[in-house]
């Protein structure tokens, strides 16, 4: 799968990194970081999907960042904007075609958690993947990954431990927690958060699982950050709107991209 597009980009980098990162909603001022920048549009290639929902510019950005040959995913495709489970995925499975083996999926978060703040930053040890269809339903690709797949070790431990230690380095105190995904558009209604923090979840969101459970499944190391943009409906009494997550996710940009960069540098 993917083994053209994966030949034909590789022709147009320098170097094929290792590790990658997807940027959530707002949290795209990291690729003014990356060094010697190589940007190629999911447009330019036939089969991923273009992002529609703001700040998601849908763009590869490959080059060196903390001094590791990087990718970022600068945006990400949602089921919202009408994309199928296996459409959603499909930069994640052309990302491993190209030779990534290592995956932070990153995310602007509702908190359920009372313990979290608008501007935290929460580890994700594990998440709760009911609410949306599995990319893997149908049939089974063997040259990507097994049929079952395991999902115990999700978010990997050492990536954890790598995570912790990277925010302790920079002065960040990291919360950890569980995330859900539901599809959107619309956000959660005060029932539906109580339900999910009933269930075990400390942070909501409409993307991440999806691209988590493909991954695991071609045999990357996940790690998933999510940045609290707001609280989640019915945690305080204020209604929600896109553009507080976009405006809590840019007074949050210089620690995300701290952190992001502390983690690359960290990773072996």
């Amino acid at each position: 799968m993917f083994t053209q597009e994966a030949k034909a980009i590789a022709e147009m980098i320098p170097s094929r990194p290792k590790i990658a990162v997807v940027l959530g909603s707002g949290l795209g001022g990291l690729v003014s970081k990356v060094q010697d920048a190589k940007c190629i549009s999911y447009s330019g290639i036939k089969s991923l999907p273009v992002p529609t929902a703001p700040s998601h510019n849908g763009r590869f950005v490959f080059g060196k960042l903390g001094g590791r040959d990087i990718v970022l995913m600068d945006g990400r495709v949602h089921l919202y904007e009408g994309y199928t489970p296996q459409q959603v995925v499909a930069p994640i499975r052309l990302l491993r075609a190209i030779g990534v083996d290592t995956i932070i999926l990153t995310n602007a978060a509702g908190g359920i958690n009372k313990n979290l703040s608008v501007g935290d930053f929460m580890m994700i040890e594990d998440h709760i993947s009911m609410f949306v269809p599995s990319p893997l339903i149908g049939s089974n690709d063997e040259s990507l990954g097994t049929r079952f797949p395991d999902m115990s070790n999700a978010y990997s431990k050492e990536l954890q431990r790598i995570v912790i230690k990277s925010a302790m380095n920079i002065g960040i105190d990291i919360k950890r927690g569980v995330y859900a995904q539901l599809t959107g558009p619309q956000f959660e209604t005060p029932a539906e958060i109580k339900a999910l923090s009933a269930l075990g979840a400390d942070s909501v969101g409409m993307s991440t699982v999806i691209e988590s459970i493909a991954a695991n499944h071609c045999g990357m190391r996940v790690a998933g950050i999510s940045m609290i943009a707001n609280m989640a409906c019915g945690i305080l009494d204020k209604p929600l709107s896109g553009e507080d997550v976009n405006e809590a996710a840019g007074q949050s940009a210089n620690e995300f991209q701290a952190l992001i960069t502390e983690i690359v540098r960290n990773i072996e």
